[in-house]
């Protein structure tokens, strides 16, 4: 009977040792499986940080950049406003000759299209435009008189009732030539296409 206990004893030891086995081996798959998993969950966190940094660094270029074009755009804007602003300083130092003077009367007086009217000149253009009407038979037919304005030249012609007026002074003409030249300008001063 001890033999019989002992073969026993052998075969309980061999299938103990072999569930032993067993489950160490299924513990250490288990422990691959969870490593495996770890590593594959640090690879996605990995990589959805690395998203999100990637749209945040996205995110801030972008602001950068539209930024960088409202600052350079105020800038541009600025010189451009600061050229006009010369030019406009510029104008009362702008000496109207006679033939240009002439001009703007002729064409002031034909763009009302009456009979009679009067002008409107600088201070120091009424002499001339009194001058230039007396020796202009068609055009002192048209200009009843030559009145004083407070504009740094040019002229403004009104029909005898003041209810048509061509205002065609520097400073209208500058400010209706501004948005033509703003592209010209632009390219002039920036090189922009």
């Amino acid at each position: 009977m001890k033999r019989v206990g002992e073969a026993v004893l052998d075969k309980v030891k061999l299938e103990a040792q072999s569930l032993v086995s067993e489950a160490e081996k299924e513990a250490r798959e288990e422990i691959e499986r969870a490593r495996e998993q770890r590593e594959l969950k640090l690879r996605e966190e990995k990589r959805r940080i690395l998203a999100e940094a990637e749209e945040e660094a996205a995110r801030i270029i972008a602001q950068g950049l539209i930024e960088g074009r409202k600052r350079l755009s105020s800038t541009k804007n600025d010189i451009i406003e600061e050229t006009i602003g010369r030019a406009k300083k510029a104008l009362p130092e702008t000496r109207t000759n006679e033939s240009k003077l002439l001009s703007l009367i002729e064409e002031s007086a034909d763009a009302l299209g009456t009979d009679k009217g009067r002008v409107y000149v600088s201070p120091r253009d009424v002499a001339a435009a009194k001058r230039l009407l007396r020796g202009n038979k068609r055009l002192s037919s048209k200009i009843a008189e030559v009145r004083e304005l407070d504009c740094v030249g040019g002229v403004i012609a009104e029909d005898a009732q003041g209810t048509i007026r061509i205002d065609n002074t520097y400073e209208t003409r500058l400010e209706m030539l501004v948005p033509r030249l703003l592209p010209e300008m632009n390219r002039g001063l920036f090189g922009a296409p």
